[in-house]
């Protein structure tokens, strides 16, 4: 009862300022001030204002709102955890699938990054400048080697 006074209330002092500025030949204005004054009006004829203030004011409502919430931090605790621990359903069963694959067909060794040599036909022109400046990048390949063991790669 109140939110419908208080909204009748806004209603005509809109309408009445709009009024005042139609007096003083800014038609466009006061238009739009009268549209403007007429929505509360028309919210409180068609219901919004009870719907909100029941809303508002009723204790169940609010105690749906922290269900929510609960139910809301429970789906995020629930995603951290599972984040956490392992990742998530697919990468579960593309691990599991890799493994089993693996134990079926034994992989191959993998080639050494540093240690092959070129094929014979395969040498141009600059084979030599090639080789020289391989020969020292060859530790790095080890470095790399390294670490790819130490990953399991």
């Amino acid at each position: 009862m109140l939110a419908e006074t208080i909204c009748s209330a806004v209603s005509a002092a809109g309408l009445g300022i709009a009024a005042v500025t139609a007096y003083r030949k800014r038609f466009l204005t006061a238009t739009r001030i009268a549209a403007y004054s007429l929505v509360p009006v028309g919210l409180v004829l068609t219901g919004v204002v009870k719907w909100v203030s029941d809303i508002a004011f009723k204790p169940s409502v609010w105690l749906g709102f922290g269900l929510l919430g609960v139910a809301w931090l429970l789906f995020m605790l629930t995603r951290a955890v599972e984040r956490r621990g392992g990742g998530s359903r697919k990468e579960r069963r593309a691990a599991a699938r890799a493994a089993r694959d693996e134990a079926v067909a034994p992989a191959a060794p993998a080639p050494s990054l540093g240690a092959g040599a070129p094929a014979p036909g395969a040498r141009s022109q600059g084979g030599q400048k090639k080789r020289s400046a391989s020969a020292g990048a060859g530790e790095d390949f080890s470095d790399i080697e390294a670490i790819l063991k130490k990953h399991g790669i």
